[in-house]
């Protein structure tokens, strides 16, 4: 026996939310979350498909992926590549001018749907995104020399 620890555990805790981070779409993570709903509620009925054995056994694993890309997905302020508005911006851009309405606002949720009529739009997300995955990827790796 080598006596060391088995990554699999940690890596099962941590994929769901890694993919959530990646994927970040609140309307496609919704689509995955009811399917894996589906899987997990159905489980008993569908145990006797044989062809569909490999996807009730990752059920829980696919559950918590669509939960996570669904959750990112509101961070990211990102309903298939659509700006969920749920709030008001703290931006005036339906007259154009882009001007903060109010100093001290601050967007509640996610990322202001201001940049999704911005020139930068593209490079702001990316920057963002990225910025996250780096930061959580160097973390998942801290995690797995720990």
């Amino acid at each position: 026996m080598y006596k060391e620890v088995n990554p699999s555990i940690y890596s099962c805790a941590t994929f769901p939310f890694l993919f959530g981070i990646m994927f970040g779409d609140v309307g496609h993570g919704g689509l995955l979350l009811v399917f894996a709903s589906f899987l997990v509620l159905a489980e008993p009925w569908l145990k006797k498909y044989t062809e569909i054995k490999p996807a009730l056994e990752l059920r829980y694993i696919l559950l918590m992926m669509g939960f996570f890309a669904m959750y990112c997905g509101f961070m990211y302020n990102d309903f298939v590549s659509i700006p969920l508005n749920i709030w008001d911006s703290c931006y005036d851009f339906k007259s154009g001018s882009k001007i903060k309405s109010n100093p001290h606002c601050v967007y509640p949720v996610g990322i202001d749907p201001v940049w999704f009529v911005s020139k930068q739009e593209i490079t702001f997300s990316n920057s963002l995104k990225m910025k996250i995955a780096v930061i959580f990827g160097v973390c998942h790796m801290t995690l797995a020399i720990l």
